[in-house]
């Protein structure tokens, strides 16, 4: 028996559309065609009247090959065309119900690679409402096993991507990171520090506030020594003001209880109005920053991790019963996750669903551990709620599908796609969008630009009470210089002397005091 080149490809042919249909899906189109032409090359270059026995036994040999490829993977093909089936479970924001539809970031995140790979699908919820574990008997229930019994073409959930199911079937490159966390309320918090009442101001700010208080003290001291209002005869009265006076003054208008006696001079007034003021503004801004730190001061977790979770007996804690959290921490060699998993095994603090551990965080004295995605979520959502800072086990979620299948693949390729083109970032930020009210977080320490109008108004009051304080003095100077028919400059400069000189004015006092004794 002769084969004809003609009836070979007429063959090669129905051969050629059937790669067609498969190629789609499993990349191979260079490869075939490429086997394709050298077989259509072997079979031109020979005649029907001269092939021998060698070359007809070879062409014959190719052509049972393909043969043999076609009904190998015309399965796989008819599986291709046809309808894939997807099974998922209910969480949110992954998968969740809006009418007879399920919507959420699994849901958009299949459409999507749906539109890349070209197939069509149809969703349904896993039966057990699991999402995989073995058992002693190495049979796998949920979504997982699914998957593995044929009655699902792929799983996509937040399937965490772990050694144990990757051995049963196939799965993606990861479509999200995440880890392990803690999440706790609000109030759980830590006791306070012994200078915490100092956390209303940064560093800078005190040191402004001890400086500007110091300034003033010093400016109302020497402005009660230069006015003759405030002191009008040197030589024989004595300051009211000193500088321990001042500073006591100061400190009294700062805690708005007030030292007497008061100024009576203009400079003086000015100096001590600008003070008040500045007083006033300064302590409304610590009250209402001390009472936003208060307020906020639960998000200083007493449970900032693992090991402060396993170091204390307060706070019960607990993770979803048969999930890979639970894995981690049984298959552990780090003494601190044994204890966390010999303690949850002891008092059987497990939890059934996602829910159930929000809901007992939420009412208090409970912290589960969880998925650090589903943690954020969950925070997102229930704004009494935080997640220690914490995270560890890192790992990634992934689409599962039957194990050696060859569209593993390209839903990696697609994903990966995806993940550089930002379309993950957003359906991230999508379905992660948080209800909380901006701006209740943990207040920061004022600055010292926050108080820089009152620090110029403080700095010019003092300034303009000194001025006034020589103006008032060089007027009684003109007035005594014409008196005593003497030079401005002579008086104002022996009146200044004597002002400031404080040994000088003690000694002329002590002076004045003996002549009224002799006399």
């Amino acid at each position: 028996m002769q084969l004809k080149t003609k009836d070979v490809k007429s063959t090669f042919s129905t051969h050629k559309n059937f790669v067609g249909c498969l190629l789609t899906h499993l990349n191979l189109r260079k490869f075939i065609s490429q086997l394709t032409g050298v077989y259509l090359k072997l079979t031109c270059q020979s005649s029907s009247q001269d092939l021998d026995s060698f070359q007809r036994h070879r062409m014959l040999l190719g052509f049972l090959l393909l043969s043999s490829w076609q009904f190998l993977y015309m399965g796989l093909c008819t599986a291709v065309q046809s309808e894939l089936t997807i099974t998922t479970i209910k969480q949110e924001p992954y998968a969740m119900s809006k009418g007879t539809q399920l919507e959420g970031f699994c849901m958009d995140l299949l459409s999507e690679v749906a539109k890349k790979l070209g197939f069509k699908y149809r969703v349904q919820l896993v039966r057990d409402g699991s999402y995989g574990r073995q058992d002693d008997s190495g049979n796998w229930n949920g979504m997982i096993g699914e998957v593995v019994r044929g009655e699902a073409d792929l799983a996509i959930a937040p399937l965490t991507l772990t050694a144990a199911r990757e051995k049963a079937v196939g799965m993606t490159k990861p479509f999200m990171q995440t880890g392990i966390s803690v999440l706790l309320r609000k109030d759980i918090s830590e006791g306070a520090g012994f200078f915490d009442f100092l956390t209303p101001f940064s560093a800078q700010t005190w040191v402004g506030v001890l400086i500007a208080y110091l300034g003033t003290a010093a400016c109302i001291f020497i402005v009660s020594r230069l006015s003759p209002c405030e002191w009008s005869q040197p030589q024989s009265e004595q300051n009211r003001f000193s500088l321990l006076h001042s500073l006591w003054y100061t400190a009294g208008a700062l805690t708005l209880q007030g030292a007497g006696p008061h100024p009576k001079s203009l400079s003086g007034r000015v100096i001590c109005c600008s003070w008040w003021l500045f007083a006033v503004v300064l302590l409304a801004c610590y009250f209402s920053n001390l009472s936003s730190s208060k307020t906020s001061e639960s998000s200083q977790l007493m449970v900032k991790g693992f090991e402060d979770l396993a170091n204390q007996d307060m706070i019960e804690y607990g993770c979803l019963a048969g999930s890979s959290t639970l894995a981690f921490f049984k298959n552990s060699n780090n003494p601190v996750y044994r204890r966390i998993y010999e303690h949850m095994e002891r008092s059987k603090s497990f939890v059934s669903s996602m829910d159930e551990g929000i809901r007992r965080a939420r009412e208090g004295s409970f912290a589960f551990i969880g998925e650090s995605v589903s943690l954020d979520l969950a925070v997102a959502r229930h704004c009494e709620l935080v997640r220690a800072h914490e995270v560890v086990g890192m790992r990634g979620y992934s689409i599962a599908a039957a194990y050696g299948s060859p569209i593993i693949k390209n839903l990696s390729v697609a994903i990966l796609q995806l993940s550089e083109a930002g379309e993950l970032a957003y359906l991230r930020s999508k379905w992660w969008a948080s209800s909380c009210i901006a701006g209740k977080g943990k207040s920061s320490a004022m600055q010292p630009h926050s108080l820089k109008g009152m620090f110029l108004v403080l700095s010019l009051g003092l300034g303009l009470g000194t001025i006034l304080a020589v103006l008032e003095l060089t007027s009684k100077s003109r007035r005594s210089a014409a008196e005593q028919k003497k030079s401005c400059c002579t008086v104002l400069t022996e009146e200044l002397s004597l002002r400031l000189r404080t040994s000088d004015a003690k000694k002329s006092q002590e002076n004045v005091e003996k002549d009224k004794e002799k006399a």
